[in-house]
Order: structure tokens, then sequence, then C-alpha cells
């Protein structure tokens, strides 16, 4: 029964498989063609993975090449100006420190030999001997720490001749074509220019001066160690090559490794330097603005920002320690264990291996002691000399960093003087492509209200000529783009005394900003008198640093007011002119020294900026609110003064008390238009009194409509 039943599942599965044998080639075919399918996806997908990081890797190869070739084209471009030939002072005491640092590493060698002769007269119990080398040893100290000393002294001194050539450079170009005031006002590319003028150029400088140092010494010394090495070994019967090729190729491996682990010190130290400057820009803001502050009760404000600036410098410090915590300790791991195990290697093998010049085993061990105590010696400076060398590689990317602000610092400037200015708003502004009415490439009709792309606009440069002040279609456009007078055309003669009138941000101030080439012009034609011509008056008037006599003929010097013929004398005539006589006794003389800013009140430091034009005396005076805390008696008096000169008034004011004093009236009605008339001073008094009375009479109309439904509602009437 069995044999039936077993009989029987055979038959059935003979059956079963001969059914199947019509679907195998089948299933074998279309599961070969999976399986080739799957490799050729495979296979061209490794492909492509492998060509996109093949092109990554290439383009960051590239790119780290592009910005190694921009380092050295600004570093040159940073060494041409502190180092401008060979006649200067610079080039003196590169030379005087380059003899030192060679002096210094012979001095090395001689004191290493030294050092192996006195280890052979201990072996040998030599004691004259090893008096007379240690008397040797300790006579070549004193030059050598001298050396040493001077070494330092003359990398301070390189490091302040290098800073001041930077500064005067630096200074040179901050103060021409006004860059200290459109570097604040007209680009936003240097948000702190006070920080990188002082910290970042002393530390650039500190910096190439130190890494001078550290580079050249350690390369002299493994010059003179390798050939010391060597003639040691000669004389052994061996040859340093083996050890040298090891030692080698430790180092470079050694070097190559932290270079892979090393962190981008230039970027953090640049960002390091951003952070620091912003926290200062926000101190001096606070003492700038230390009055406003306190009237408002802003303190906690300003407390909350100063404190957010200093976390985000705490953080940035932060990040640059954590930076560098690991890779010191990998740095000390390699450089300090890992070289000195091979160092012992390296001075063994000659001396293990090489043949004895002595038969004598007494003489022998006195010869291997001096060996190995001078080569572990020559050793130890040389690894030394690496260890500097790799440890600059940080100092570099640093160095990095500090370039990269200082140069593009400098570019910034230069770009400034030729007109080139970018501002934070550049990006979201139209281009030529969006402005209307384009008649040509250099003339373009402004509409009020429009925000325009000033960083390719061409721009109009003023006519500096002898006679009137004349605009042409000069259009009024805020350092952000803004357009607050599409077209503005006025000719100014002396003796025509203009009054500036209209509603806050219509174009006043902004029109003498333009008058002072302190904002460019965009279109249309500018003509004015010579800068010297023409003087500026604030509503805060600025008090240099310096005596009483400084504060009154600012922007001259004593020398110049002594060439222009001025004396004392006048200068109390003038403080007469503006009633301010009484500050010269009450001051203890003009040569008197104070805070000028904190001892004159508002209305003094307003008439002191009258007496500047008094002093000058210009052909036209641009007078903004100037007089707004002096008394309407004394400035009346002030101004005819002024007009008694054959000063032609510019004015900005509200006071109707000054209208008397001028000609003309240029009103800006605040949606970008303006007219020119000529002041009737009798018939705008009247029109202003008539005014004042129909507002008082105005201002009474609802309160006497409240009265009058209080009385309704109390005799029950309905009103």
């Amino acid at each position: 029964m069995n044999a039936v039943f077993t009989s029987e599942k055979e038959k059935n599965f003979i059956q079963n498989l001969t059914k199947s044998r019509s679907f195998m080639p089948k299933a074998f075919v279309v599961s070969a063609g999976a399986y080739v399918a799957y490799r050729a996806l495979t296979y061209s997908y490794s492909k492509f993975i492998e060509r996109n990081v093949t092109n990554k890797h290439e383009n960051f190869k590239q790119k780290q090449v592009t910005n190694k070739k921009l380092f050295l084209e600004k570093l040159i471009e940073l060494l041409k100006i502190i180092l401008p030939g060979i006649k200067t002072k610079e080039f003196g005491l590169l030379s005087i420190h380059s003899i030192a640092l060679i002096t210094r590493a012979f001095l090395s060698i001689y004191v290493a030999k030294l050092d192996g002769k006195l280890a052979r007269c201990i072996v040998e119990k030599n004691l004259f001997k090893f008096i007379s080398l240690l008397l040797q040893w300790i006579g070549v100290s004193i030059p050598a720490t001298f050396i040493n000393s001077l070494l330092k002294y003359l990398e301070g001194k390189l490091a302040l001749a290098f800073r001041t050539r930077l500064v005067k450079y630096g200074y040179e170009l901050y103060f021409q074509k006004q860059t200290y005031y459109k570097i604040g006002n007209l680009d936003s590319r240097l948000s702190a220019p006070d920080e990188c003028l002082t910290e970042d150029i002393r530390m650039f400088s500190e910096s190439v001066s130190h890494l001078y140092s550290h580079l050249t010494k350690p390369v002299l010394d493994l010059l003179l160690v390798c050939f010391s090495l060597n003639s040691m070994a000669n004389k052994r019967g061996q040859s340093w090559l083996k050890p040298v090729m090891l030692g080698t190729f430790v180092t470079v491996s050694t070097a190559h490794l932290l270079k892979i682990c090393s962190p981008k010190f230039g970027k953090l130290v640049s960002e390091e330097s951003i952070c620091r400057g912003n926290l200062r820009t926000v101190h001096s803001r606070i003492i700038t603005n230390a009055e406003e502050i306190a009237f408002y009760g802003g303190h906690k404000v300003e407390h909350n920002l100063l404190l957010k600036n200093y976390n985000m410098l705490v953080n940035q410090v932060n990040k640059i320690l954590g930076q560098k915590l690991w890779y010191v300790m990998l740095e000390q791991f390699l450089m300090k264990y890992l070289w000195s195990g091979l160092g012992m290697i390296m001075i063994a093998l000659p001396i293990m291996m090489g043949k004895d010049a002595s038969s004598n085993i007494s003489e022998q061990i006195s010869e291997r002691s001096q060996t190995f105590t001078t080569s572990r010696n020559l050793l130890l400076s040389g690894a030394d000399a690496i260890e500097r060398v790799i440890s600059s590689l940080k100092e570099v990317h640093e160095l990095t960093g500090f370039t990269n602000r200082v140069y593009e610092m400098f570019n910034v400037f230069k770009e400034i003087h030729n007109d080139k200015f970018v501002t934070s708003s550049s990006s979201k502004v139209c281009t030529y492509a969006a402005l209307d009415n384009l008649e040509s490439s250099f003339e373009v009709v402004f509409k009020y209200g429009q925000v325009v792309c000033l960083n390719d606009m061409p721009r109009v440069q003023p006519e500096y000529t002898k006679g009137d002040i004349i605009l042409k279609n000069v259009p009024i456009i805020t350092p952000n783009g803004d357009v607050i007078c599409s077209s503005l055309s006025i000719q100014i003669v002396q003796g025509m005394h203009f009054l500036i009138t209209g509603p806050n941000g219509c174009g006043k101030s902004s029109l003498f900003r333009i008058l002072s080439a302190l904002w460019p012009v965009f279109g249309g034609s500018l003509c004015v008198p010579p800068v010297e011509e023409m003087f500026y008056i604030p509503q805060r008037p600025y008090m240099t640093l310096g005596t009483l006599r400084d504060q009154v003929i600012y922007p001259d010097s004593v020398s110049d007011m002594k060439a222009k013929g001025w004396t004392d004398d006048d200068l109390e005539s003038i403080l007469d002119e503006v009633f301010l006589k009484y500050v010269v006794t009450r001051e203890n003389g003009w040569d008197s020294i104070s805070d000028w800013i904190d001892v004159l009140s508002g209305g003094e430091k307003q008439r002191m900026g009258m007496a500047r034009m008094f002093y000058h005396r210009p052909k036209f005076a641009l007078l903004d609110e100037c007089t707004s805390a002096v008394s309407i008696d004394v400035e009346g008096k002030i101004y005819q003064s002024a007009k008694d000169l054959g000063i032609t008034l510019l004015t900005i004011t509200h006071r109707p008390s000054l209208w008397k004093f001028h000609t003309h009236l240029l009103q800006f009605d605040g949606q970008g238009g303006w007219h020119i008339e000529e002041m009737d001073t009798n018939a705008r008094l009247s029109l202003q009194e008539e005014k004042e009375k129909l507002m008082t009479q105005l201002a009474g109309v609802p309160k006497s409509q409240q009265r009058l439904k209080e009385i309704c509602d109390i005799l029950g009437e309905i009103e």
C-alpha cells in the first residue's frame, strides 16, 4: 500500500514537472533580463554619482585654488603698501631682523655642539675641560639672550612700522572726497569702518610681522640642522638619508593630516572681528545718543541690544575655542609625542649602525655620548622649527581673514572715490529696464515716490564756478533710491536770500547735501561755487576737540588763522557779534581746553556755529534750523549782521520772524512739487496772522458745540 502511494506521488510530481517545463525557459529569460536591467541601472547610477562627486570635488578644488590666488593677490597689494621700497625704514628694520634671525640660528648650532662636548666631559670625568666649556657656554648665553630679546623688539617695531604705513594710507583714503561721510550714509558694505581702521589693521600688521619671524627662522634652523647632522653621520661612515627620509615622510604626513583637520580659522576670525565691531558700534551709539535714550527711558532696550551683540561675540569666541580644543590636542600629540619617538629612532640609527672612530671602549662611550647629546639638541631644534612652521598654518588662516578685511576696506574706499556705491536695498529696487521715459543712456526721467537702483546709475559731476548756484532739472534722490523731488531748477544769484520751507522729508536738507556734494547728482546739471565759498551750519553744530579758539576757527588750524591775518582780538569781535564774548572770560581765555559739547548750552553752540560763519566769510551760507535755540531778538541781529557782510543766506526755518531777512521763497509741497516766489514779507505776515486767528477760532468751535449740547440736555430741549 505504501509502495502504491509512493508511486502515485512520484507520478504526480513527474506530471507537474512536465507541465512546468514550458514555463521554466520563460521564467529564466525574465529573471535574466531583470538581473541585467538591475546591473545596468546600478552601473549607470554609480557612474552618475561618481561624475557628480568628481565634478563637486573638482569644483571645490578649483574654488580652493581661486581663493588661494585671490588671497595672495590681496596680500601682495597690502605688502606693496607696507613695504614700498628698499630705501625705507621698514626695509631697514626687515634687514636687521633677518640678520638677527640668521645669527640666532648659528648660535643654536654652536650651543648644541657645546652641549655635546659638555656631556663628553662628564662621561670622561674631565673637570678642567668641563669648566672651560661651561664658561664658554655661559659666555655664549649673553649674546644669545640679547638676540632673543632683539628679535622680539624688532618684531614689535616691524609690526608698528607696518601699522603706521597702513594707517596713514587708510586715513588718506578715508578723508578724501568725503569718504568718511559717504561710507556710512551712501554705502552699506562696511558696518564698522572704525573697527577696520584700528583693530583689523593692528591685527594684520602684527600677524605679518609675527609670521615672518616664525617662518624665516624655522627654515634657517632646518637647513643648518640637516647640514650639521649629515656632517656628524659622515664622520661615522653613515648617511642621514634614511632617517631624514623617514622624518620627512612623517612630517609631511603630519602636516597633511593637520591641514585636513584644521578648522577655517580665517573665516572664524573674520566673523569675530565683525561681532567685535558691531558691539563697539552699539556702545558708540549709546554714548552719542545718551540724552535722547535717557529722555525716552530706553535703557532696557539698549541694555538688551548690548547683551545681544555681546552674546553673539561670546558665541563666536566659544566656537573658535571649541574648534581649537581638539585641533590643538591633535597637534600636540603628533608633534610632541610622535615626533619625540621618531627623533629617538633618527638619532639611534647612525650611532648604533655606524663605526666608532676609536678602538678604545672608553673613547667610544664618550664619543657616542657627545654625538647623542649633540644630535638630540639639534633634532629638538629641528622639531621645534617644524612645529612652529605647522603651527603657523593657523596664523596663516587668521591672516587670511585680516587680509580680506583690510583689503576690502581699502577697495570700498577707492570705489567710493569713483562714486560707486552699494546699498543694502539694491536687491529690492528696480533697474534701468523698469524706469519710465528712458530718453537715453544718460538721461532718466524720475517720478516722485519712485524707488530706483543707484548702484549703476550714471552720475553728474558738479561744475565749480566763481558765480551763482544753478540747478537745472536736478532730481533729489536719497541714498536708498527714494525720489523725493523729480526735477528741481533754480538759480541763486549773490544777494538773493532764499527762505526754504516745506513739510518734513520734502527735500529741504537734501538740497543742502547736494549743494555740498555730500549726495551724488543723478541727472540735470549743477553749478556751484568752490567749497570754500559755501558754509553749512546744521541745527546741532559739531564741537571739535581742542581750545576755545579752535571752536571758532574750525576747520582751520591756528597756523591757517594767522596766515589769513586774524588775531584773537578779531575772534573776540566775532563772538561779540553773536553775543558770546562772555564765554572767553568764563572759560579762562582762548587756550582753555574743555569738552565743549557739554560746557556750552544748546543756544551757545548754535551761536558758535554762526561765529564760524563770520570767521570764514563765505559767499553763500546754508543755514539748516541753525538758530532754533536762540532768542528771536538775538537771532535777528545775527542775520542782519550776516547780510551786512554780503553773505547770501539760504535758510531752512519755521520761524516767521526770519522772513524779513530773505528776498525769495522756495517752497516744497511734500509731493515732489515746488515753486519759487519773491518774498512780500508784510503780505505774508498779515496772512500768517489771519491764519493763526482763524485756527484759534476754529479750535473753539468744538467746545462751543459741546456746551450747547449740555445746555439743551439740561433744558430738556432737542438741539
